[in-house]
């Protein structure tokens, strides 16, 4: 019975069974779309946690791969007349092999630095997303092709719950196979220490550049489902204040934590629907629940909850 509450047994199957289920619990289609972005979010932070949470490699420009994923879907999809689902994976790929490139040189860098090279990264994105008008429409933005596959166009909100789900459910089997293997060990020990890590015989470049090239091509993906399902899309996606935010979904739910990434990615993209009853006082309650959330749980909510539910097991 132990094993089974083990995450990649117990969590993955709890996670799997409440895709199963939500469904039943959804009235229309709007919640179905908080859902399918909730889903989008968390795909982008369970790559993102293994670079932030696991490698110790902060970044603050990785709404750039989002926003290049949904631009490579869109523009291929529209301008070379490519099928959505080619686009896809081509799109992955080479966004794939731009993470590649710029990341042996980009992680380099440390503290600081680091921070302010991943974010200069975000911005040239963002800018050239901006600038290229006859590409990618420029601020204003360009519409997107509906997903078709086979000649079979997906546009109701439940076929897109299902791939949504399927991406998150894939996508975390994955991660959580990735961090009890050999990978994720080099990973944790390059998080506490490099020169340690490399002293013990750890490649350092080669596991930060995998797990930098991992956490782009989820974000890559979802970016390009995210386009084919809005329907719409500005740079505004690859922008700054988007990195931030999916940052702060890895933190608010627990650094080191792929379900961390999940739920702190389910919270703040549900958060904002929820406080528009507060109108004015939106922002100043979103603030206060993160403020509270990091005063009082510093480790982030389901690292917190779990050392929580310990300590009260032990002093029974």
């Amino acid at each position: 019975m132990t094993g089974f509450w083990q995450p990649r047994v117990g969590g993955l199957l709890t996670l799997a069974l409440i895709i199963a289920v939500l469904p039943v619990f959804l009235p229309n289609a709007f919640y179905f779309d908080v859902v399918i972005l909730i889903g989008i979010n968390a795909t982008i932070c369970v790559g993102l946690n293994l670079l932030i949470g696991y490698a110790g490699q902060i970044s603050l420009g990785h709404a750039g791969f989002f926003g290049l994923g949904a631009y490579a879907s869109a523009v291929l999809t529209d301008s070379a007349g490519w099928p959505p689902l080619l686009s896809l994976l081509v799109g992955a790929i080479a966004i794939g092999a731009l993470a590649f490139i710029v990341a042996e040189p980009i992680l380099k860098l440390k503290g600081h630095y680091l921070a302010m090279g991943t974010l200069g990264l975000g911005i040239i994105i963002s800018i050239a997303l901006n600038q290229e008008v006859t590409i990618t429409g420029g601020p204003d933005g360009m519409p997107v092709a509906t997903f078709s596959v086979l000649g079979w166009r997906i546009s109701d909100e439940r076929t897109w719950y299902w791939i949504v789900g399927g991406l998150l459910l894939v996508s975390t089997w994955l991660t959580l196979n990735l961090i009890d293997s050999p990978v994720g060990r080099a990973l944790r020990s390059v998080h506490g220490s490099e020169v340690a890590a490399a002293v013990t015989g750890v490649d350092v470049t080669r596991y930060k550049v995998l797990v930098f090239v991992v956490s782009a091509v989820l974000a890559s993906l979802s970016g390009s489902l995210f386009a084919h399902y809005s329907g719409f899309i500005t740079p505004a996606e690859a922008g700054f204040g988007h990195s931030i935010e999916l940052v702060t979904m890895v933190v608010l739910g627990g650094m080191a934590s792929t379900f961390g990434a999940i739920v702190g990615a389910a919270i703040l993209t549900a958060l904002p629907q929820l406080l528009t009853a507060f109108h004015d006082f939106e922002m100043l309650a979103f603030g206060a629940i993160l403020m509270g959330t990091m005063i009082f749980m510093r480790k982030g909510l389901v690292p917190s909850l779990i050392e929580l539910v310990k300590r009260v097991r032990a002093e029974r």
